[in-house]
């Protein structure tokens, strides 16, 4: 009652706390075929969720698949996780529940993709897509980033999700930019910046980092460049709504590749962000 956002129930091991959860107001029911149990209970949860039109998500984790699966192809393999999310998804069309999402997660971004593939091809219900148990922030992001953008640039995936030790807010931060990489997004702001070379003349990695953290959550659909030198700035960036580009004492604002005006460096900053506020205002006029 108290979330803004439906809430998804993540259950384990006890089939009864996915019957309470769907009786007290979750949207959506996890359940995973490792240690849910055996076929009366699956079927338990499939009635009340029937019963109350809530969805169930066959969750499969590499690191949780059923021991017989894994004895029998002597490890975890894409084959098992497919077939152990394929032998839940029955369970629950013989109990006549057909309101299904499938995720089917492991901690390696390369056997993610693998089992996502094989069992997008076996299937056409809806795929969560995620890489489960990424890790911190840095490695998780780039965990994620390979494993979600590979899929969603095959067109396999229906829902993402970024896990990471760390902040929620940061998961949902990741997953945004990984759709908007991928054209997949609009809305908000997208930030570019060159990597640096023997031309850039300014502090350019503080200075990025502190025009995006002012802008990162600015609701405007732009394209922002940063860029270290007035030589090739405003022509590599050309594709960016607006962009500033440093140089000695100075700055150049430029929109679309061409120069708008020339910004002192003590201001340079300030000016920026407001003149990006000022954009982005008038494109949602």
């Amino acid at each position: 009652k108290a979330s803004p956002l439906p809430v998804v129930a993540d259950i384990h091991f006890d089939y009864r706390l996915a019957i309470e959860s769907a009786k007290n107001g979750a949207a959506k029911i996890r359940i995973n075929p490792g240690n849910i149990g055996g076929e009366d209970k699956v079927k338990a949860v499939a009635d009340i969720c029937k019963e109350r039109g809530i969805p169930i998500r066959v969750g499969v984790n590499s690191g949780s698949i059923d021991r017989k699966l894994v004895e029998q192809y002597g490890g975890v393999c894409a084959e098992n996780m497919t077939l152990s999310a394929l032998n839940a998804v029955k369970m629950l069309e013989d109990a006549d529940f057909g309101d299904i999402v499938i995720s089917i997660k492991s901690s390696s971004p390369r056997l993610t993709i693998e089992t996502y593939r094989i069992l997008s091809q076996k299937c056409d219900y809806p795929l969560h897509v995620g890489v489960t148990e990424a890790g911190t922030l840095r490695e998780g992001m780039i965990k994620s980033a390979v494993g979600i953008g590979a899929l969603l640039a095959e067109g396999i995936g229906d829902t993402i999700r970024v896990s990471l030790t760390g902040d929620p807010v940061d998961e949902v931060r990741a997953g945004i930019s990984i759709l908007k990489a991928l054209d997949l997004r609009k809305g908000g702001i997208t930030f570019v910046s060159c990597p640096t070379c023997g031309r850039t003349e300014v502090p350019l990695i503080e200075l990025a980092s502190e025009v995006e953290k002012r802008i990162c959550d600015l609701p405007y659909d732009l394209k922002v460049a940063i860029m270290g030198c007035v030589v090739n700035g405003p022509g590599e960036a050309r594709e960016a709504d607006i962009g500033l580009a440093g140089g000695k004492g100075e700055f150049l604002l430029f929109k679309k590749g061409k120069t708008i005006r020339r910004l002192p460096a003590e201001t340079a900053v300030d000016d920026f962000v407001e003149e990006v506020i000022k954009l982005g205002k008038e494109s949602t006029i």
